[in-house]
């Protein structure tokens, strides 16, 4: 899907040299096409919010206020071409919270390369930072405004127009696109972004990276158009006073700082747009573990308060971490053949060399059956770690069905004797089971059983087969990490993440001295998780009533003794906490609403993601298309004056557009039976095409295999009139049941245009 994205914009820059823009229409020219040596892929897919006219006809493509000779072009694209539009104006605002980042980009684009005659789609494409969610869009026209809105499953099922696959979805996990219909040549369209972001963490240090690198070709090229570039920058922390704001790509400047805030502002009349992204980093000044607690009223459907307690691991990298011993569980079935499997190795290697020597481990690869590096735990010296990466590197895919009981099984009985060290096992699949539920009730039943020191589950999972809700949950009973991979590109890159994460534990067994004996506090998470140096910890949930006066956490240490910590409490003053918390508390909901099947659990979901803006399983995404009436001042007894001869007045109800399912969904069992490869599966074939396969596959099969659009050419070269007109009106015929689509897909794949 990237690649075919890539494609079009590389033709659609090719084509955009159709347009004559005056004096500077050379140096345009030049600026549309990349080196050869950086023409790939990932050049033309989004580094910034990017808009595109989306041109089927490339008669259509003129300056729509200086139209020109063009030469006739014959033919259509299909897919269509994306040329960038020029950008008039941006302006970025990124509002931090805790460990959360609210992006918005405004921005004017114009239909600088459509003549003003004619109209077209345009593609917004917003690319996010670290774990990004999207939160809305709005667009503003002369004569129409959209805006997308969450509904919930039951009011979607009564909207009748809905949008093509293409019109609205996810172009990479971290790419998100959305086509306005039909928007005239020449027009100023004016746009609002939002979503949110993680902050990176590391030894005390916060980092926040949001993509604004945009090309040199959406830069007008008209010289004497204004151009301003503005970016607002709000920290608002609430966990430290001791905050020092570390680096920026921008020449940013500090206009206010008070009690754990700060401001900063960067605007300037530019000469080209952004050509680096945004980032900004700050570190909280501490070297041993600390945290607090922010109390936030709410005013919903819960009619309950929201509560947040944060740990930090601190900065000092010296801490002792656990002795710890690990069972690596890697799914190797059919499916993951090629990248995903190779990547898993890579990450395994890198995770065991970070290994002490009197750390212990073990490897189980599984498909149908499960096998083990060794039949017992193996202390990592440097002969073992090297046996290791030298088995894991010459496993390959097996067929046949994936088996996850048997080798969880397994894992958790080699660390059922642990008694010094810290027991963990991290699981990676890219697919779905059927006894899920069961397998969580039965982790959840032996680790109960286990103690103390029982293992925690950090869990992983590849592409969209797998039930990434599962995973979650799994991690939750575990006190683990969950992470995935939606792209095999960023495969290794995450695991290695989750690797880190889990290995430099620092803090285990976490409990709350007020969570037990109180029925009024409900905390999200059933197990808290714990806390590793590489990233700090948040517990939230609701409360009813008076929230306690005073809170001890107590833990267990790298070097096994006990950890005692009283909290802070403040109010979260302008901190929008139930907005910081959304993404993660819908997906935790979620992961609950699955392992209890229960309704409740569904619908406070919906309610939770239709108010903070959040995509969830249990909501839909719509578009809405308002219509305005333009009426000049004398309609209100008022005379018209020069400049401003009109007023907007919405004139009908809006239209409701049903976009594509945005979800990740709760897994596939059938990809995972036929062992498709994640990002592989093909576009579904039409209903009465894939009827016609079945039926006549048994019947033509043979004679599809060895028959190609080449061949019937020639064949039809050489048939008489009567025969030629028959074979047309059956061809005719089949492409009204959408069976050319089938015989391009099926019977001519290896064939060239």
């Amino acid at each position: 899907m990237a690649e075919d994205f890539a494609k079009a914009v590389e033709d659609g820059l090719k084509l955009a040299k159709r347009v004559y823009l005056g004096k500077d229409s050379r140096t345009v020219a030049r600026r549309m096409a990349p080196p050869l040596m950086e023409r790939s892929t990932n050049w033309y897919l989004p580094s910034a919010p990017m808009v595109y006219a989306v041109i089927s006809d490339p008669r259509m493509v003129d300056n729509p206020d200086m139209p020109s000779y063009q030469p006739y072009v014959h033919g259509m694209y299909d897919p269509p071409a994306l040329i960038p539009l020029q950008m008039m104006g941006v302006n970025l605002n990124v509002d931090c919270y805790v460990d959360t980042a609210i992006i918005g980009v405004s921005g004017t684009w114009r239909i600088h390369c459509v003549m003003g005659s004619r109209s077209c789609d345009c593609l917004i494409a917003v690319p996010m930072g670290n774990q990004g969610s999207i939160l809305g869009v709005e667009v503003d026209l002369p004569t129409k405004s959209y805006v997308t809105q969450l509904i919930g499953e039951q009011e979607s099922k009564g909207i009748g127009k809905i949008a093509r696959p293409e019109d609205g979805g996810f172009l990479k996990p971290h790419i998100f696109t959305l086509t306005i219909p039909q928007i005239d040549g020449g027009t100023n369209i004016s746009i609002k972004l939002r979503w949110s972001q993680k902050l990176s963490y590391n030894a005390g240090r916060f980092s926040l990276t949001v993509p604004f690198c945009f090309p040199e070709y959406v830069t007008p090229a008209i010289k004497k158009i204004s151009k301003k570039e503005k970016i607002e920058l709000n920290v608002n922390s609430s966990v430290a006073n001791g905050i020092l704001c570390k680096a920026a790509s921008h020449p940013l400047k500090e206009i206010r700082r008070h009690e754990g805030k700060f401001s900063f502002l960067y605007e300037a009349e530019i000469f080209k747009w952004s050509n680096t992204d945004f980032r900004f980093s700050y570190s909280v000044s501490s070297g041993n573990i600390f945290g607090g607690i922010l109390l936030q009223s709410l005013y919903d459907y819960d009619q309950r308060d929201m509560f947040c307690i944060y740990l930090f691991p601190g900065s000092e990298k010296n801490r002792k971490v656990f002795k710890k011993e690990v069972v690596f569980v890697v799914d190797i079935s059919e499916s993951m053949q090629g990248r995903p499997l190779e990547s898993t190795k890579s990450a395994i290697s890198a995770a065991l060399s970070k290994l002490s020597p009197e750390d212990s481990f073990n490897i189980i690869a599984f498909s149908n059956e499960a096998f083990q590096f060794s039949t017992s735990m193996e202390l990592a010296s440097k002969d073992a770690i090297e046996r290791a990466s030298a088995w894991i590197s010459t496993k390959y895919t097996v067929g046949g069905s994936t088996n996850l009981f048997i080798p969880l099984r397994k894992a958790a009985d080699m660390l059922s004797n642990t008694c010094d060290s810290i027991p963990m096992i991290f699981l990676v699949t890219d697919g779905s089971v059927k006894d899920e539920r069961n397998i969580c009730h039965w982790m959840q039943k032996r680790l109960t059983n286990q103690g103390v020191l029982s293992p925690s589950i950090h869990t992983f999972g590849i592409g969209s087969f797998c039930n990434h809700y599962f995973l979650r949950m799994l991690a939750m009973i575990g006190r683990g990490e969950y992470d995935a991979a939606f792209d095999l590109d960023s495969i290794e890159v995450q695991m290695n993440k989750l690797f880190s994460k889990g290995l430099s534990t620092v803090l285990t067994n976490i409990t709350i001295d007020a969570f037990d004996d109180r029925e009024e506090i409900e905390v999200y998470s059933s197990r808290i998780p714990d806390l590793s140096l590489e990233s700090p910890l948040t517990i939230y949930g609701r409360y009813q009533g008076s929230f306690p006066d005073n809170l001890k956490v107590t833990g267990i240490l790298g070097d096994l003794s006990s950890f005692t910590m009283d909290l802070k409490i403040q109010r979260a003053k302008d901190i929008p906490l139930d907005s910081v918390l959304a993404r993660r508390q819908i997906d935790l909901l979620t992961a609950q609403a699955w392992f209890s099947e229960n309704k409740r659990f569904e619908e406070e979901v919906a309610k939770l993601s239709i108010r903070t803006c959040n995509i969830s399983e249990y909501t839909r995404m719509t578009l809405l298309e308002k219509n305005k009436m333009l009426k000049t001042l004398k309609h209100f007894g008022a005379w018209k004056k020069k400049g401003d001869p009109h007023i907007v007045v919405e004139s009908e109800l809006p239209e409701m557009i049903l976009l594509q399912r945005l979800s990740v969904g709760f897994g596939d069992l059938i990809a995972t039976a036929e062992n498709i490869r994640p990002g592989s599966q093909e576009p579904e074939l039409p209903e009465v095409a894939k009827i016609f396969i079945k039926t006549t596959s048994n019947y033509f099969g043979g004679i599809c295999n060895r028959c190609c659009c080449m061949g019937c050419s020639r064949c039809c070269s050489k048939m008489n009139n009567q025969c030629a007109t028959t074979l047309t009106q059956l061809c005719t015929a089949l492409a009204c049941i959408g069976c050319l689509h089938c015989c391009s897909q099926s019977c001519c794949p290896n064939q060239d245009d």
